[in-house]
């Protein structure tokens, strides 16, 4: 009776936490969503959407023990539902062949690639004689040629001439997937241009914040030169189309790359600056001195400035949620409520994943919020702790603030960041320690004012004095990145491993009891998987220009330049620190061909490659980047194949037998990745 009295006591005190794990319960279903092989039927996302409502109304009526379960069922079929709803509502045409002409769109967007090239993203686009039911939504295309790094203005319409393609599938299967990213940003084409944008037409009189962002990302960048101005217009508008692929890789290896992402620190820091500058100035007003009211109307003040902060940036996934939990705490203060508490981030989870349901797969809601959940469940056990004792000296507790926050929020980052960009930045606590605190003390402070005196011209004398703040920063990141031994690559987990890895991690930290426990089970078999993880013998592109063949010293590539993309994401996987051109030096003397596990591998580009072909045995492979109209006795993946395929993976077994995986299987049929279904369902491709 006891043993039946103390487990009762342990399930009890996990359904205290039941709001605390609604954002997990409703991710799962988001994620059924995403793992269906094929696209669901309207009204299977209608059924999920009813049976959330009658759950939600049977919770009402339902005994104590029952309350759980229905409530954990609606969730999970309000997260599918929600998905569904969100993947169907933001449809879109796709270009379903190869494009070249004139485009013209409105400016939108601006960023740059990973070769460093200036992009921009138009809207309203209009694309030679094609039909307007058939025309994207939105494009972007890569600028090259001498006026390339001219920028446009936000807001105005511009054409050119350039090469159009529907969004890649995936590198490789189980990769990322970048056709659901393209449909869920509504890209329905990408591409490049040699030639330079032409002024179509103006920006109208609309202030958008995107215009407002890049008048501000101008204005600093007057004051500030070089990669110093960049860095201050990516930290004040998250424009971050100034930065040098140098920089950036500096930053990513010196783990300071989330002081590009505008998140918690950026909108905590800035929040905390105008509440303390609104309650200094409210204290030298006789009236307003005493009393609650002053402190309420400084929160309110702190409100305001995060939301223009919120437009102004972007509002990217963690910026989302770093205002949510910044109006969450500062509401808190105006309610006279306690301000930071894990139901806060799971009510900031909800209103993300309501909005934009496909960010669960993401690395930027991953680690956001894994940083975020992190750091209230350490800061409240050591607030316990310290409960009854004194506060300390101010400057210790900055000091081990810091030391603290950096170290949970790197931990809780560190699997998340190393299964999706296969990297462990060793000396980031270190890089952190000495940046981070500027920030607070200098950046932050002297950026909202500069942008305070910007209406008046004086925005200079802040701007001078900030940019010896990001000097530091900038230098700590390019000496930290080139230490010895400053990252260590990994390869990629496999898909279930990742999720037991952080399912347990994430249940380890909200479970309130000892049940907890349970969790390190999950947590193992996931840490052995990804370290065990065997990575395919073969891998194809999708274009059957590009081959990957795993030899002992690494994988071998069939080309040292083109597809860059593609191998670049191969060996990343592989947890391969080699470029394309060191990796295709192993392919060895054949041109056309290597050898693994007494099989030969065949990869012929071209026309030239297909008729250099003299034939092959029946435990070889031929890849061939065009239409192979002969036969053979061995396995061929020809153009005319791979179109249907996608990307290839090929693993040899110890039976000798060949186990062929493709993207297509995988991704399955969806609207990102099947025209003739988006042409059943809305009539354009």
């Amino acid at each position: 009776m006891d043993r039946d009295n103390g487990w009762r006591a342990l399930f009890s005190a996990e359904l205290t936490q039941g709001f605390v794990f609604s954002p997990v319960v409703f991710s799962l279903g988001i994620l059924l969503y995403f793992q269906a092989p094929v696209e669901p039927q309207i009204w299977q996302g209608a059924l999920a959407f009813s049976c959330a409502v009658l759950f939600g109304l049977a919770l009402g009526r339902a005994g104590y023990s029952l309350r759980p379960v229905f409530w954990a069922l609606a969730l999970f079929a309000a997260g599918f539902s929600a998905a569904a709803w969100r993947s169907t509502s933001i449809a879109a045409p796709v270009l379903d062949w190869r494009y070249y002409g004139p485009v013209e769109g409105r400016v939108v967007g601006l960023d740059r690639s990973g070769s460093g090239a200036l992009r921009v993203t138009l809207d309203q686009i209009a694309l030679g004689r094609r039909a307007p039911d058939e025309t994207p939504e939105k494009v972007r295309i890569s600028l090259f040629g001498d006026d390339a790094q001219l920028r446009p203005k936000a807001g105005a319409r511009v054409m050119t001439t350039a090469h159009l393609s529907p969004p890649s599938g995936p590198a490789e299967p189980h990769g990322f997937d970048f056709q659901r990213y393209a449909w869920f940003e509504q890209l329905g084409g990408l591409g490049y241009s040699r030639l330079p944008l032409l002024l179509a037409a103006p920006p109208e009189r609309n202030h958008t914040f995107f215009a407002w962002r890049l008048a501000i990302s101008e204005r600093v960048q007057s004051h500030l030169s070089g990669q110093t101005g960049a860095f201050a217009a990516a930290l004040m508008t998250g424009d971050r189309s100034g930065l040098s692929q140098e920089t950036l890789n500096d930053l990513r290896h010196s783990n300071l790359a989330h002081l590009l992402a505008i998140s918690g620190l950026h909108m905590g820091l800035l929040a905390g600056f105008v509440f303390a500058a609104l309650r200094v100035l409210f204290a030298l007003t006789p009236p307003l001195a005493t009393g609650q009211s002053a402190k309420k109307i400084a929160a309110l003040g702190g409100l305001i400035a995060a939301a223009g902060y919120l437009g102004l940036s972007g509002g990217s996934v963690a910026t989302e949620r770093a205002f949510v939990m910044a109006a969450v705490a500062l509401g808190a203060v105006m309610l006279e409520r306690r301000a930071i508490s894990l139901r806060a981030v799971a009510l900031a989870a909800l209103i993300i994943l309501l909005r934009k349901p496909e960010a669960v797969t993401g690395p930027g809601f991953q680690m956001s919020f894994a940083a975020t959940t992190a750091l209230v469940i350490t800061f409240n056990l050591i607030s316990a702790r310290r409960m009854g004792g004194g506060p300390g000296h101010p400057l210790v507790r900055i000091i081990s603030g810091t030391v603290i926050s950096s170290a949970v929020a790197g931990l809780a980052t560190l699997p998340i960041a190393a299964a999706h960009f296969n990297i462990i930045a060793h000396y980031g606590l270190a890089a952190n320690l000495i940046s981070v605190p500027l920030m607070g003390v200098l950046i932050i402070p002297l950026g909202v004012i500069a942008v305070c005196l910007l209406p008046f011209n004086m925005e200079g004398i802040p701007l001078y004095f900030m940019g010896f703040g990001l000097d530091w920063i900038l230098s700590v990141a390019h000496e930290v990145a080139h230490w010895p031994s400053a990252i260590t690559t990994v390869p990629a987990p496999p898909g279930w491993a990742f999720f037991m890895l952080c399912s347990g991690f994430l249940l380890l930290g909200l479970m309130a009891s000892k049940l907890r426990f349970l969790c390190v089970a999950p947590i193992c078999v996931g840490a052995i998987a990804w370290a065990t993880v065997e990575r395919p013998d073969v891998l194809i592109a999708d274009t059957g220009n590009l081959v990957g063949v795993l030899l002992e010293k690494g994988r071998a590539l069939n080309k040292a330049k083109g597809a860059g993309f593609v191998a670049g994401v191969w060996l990343e996987n592989d947890g391969d620190a080699s470029d394309q051109w060191r990796a295709a030096q192993r392919w060895g003397e054949g041109v056309n061909a290597t050898s693994v596990s007494e099989r030969t591998i065949y990869a012929a580009s071209g026309k030239r490659g297909l008729a250099a072909f003299k034939g092959c045995s029946v435990n070889d492979i031929a890849i061939f980047s065009e239409a192979f109209e002969g036969s053979a006795p061995c396995e061929i993946f020809d153009i005319t194949r791979l179109k249907q395929t996608g990307s290839v993976a090929l693993t040899f077994k110890p039976n000798g037998a060949l186990e062929i995986t493709t993207a297509r299987a995988v991704a399955g049929r969806r609207y990102w990745n099947d025209k003739a279904l988006r042409k059943t369902r809305w009539g354009h491709q």
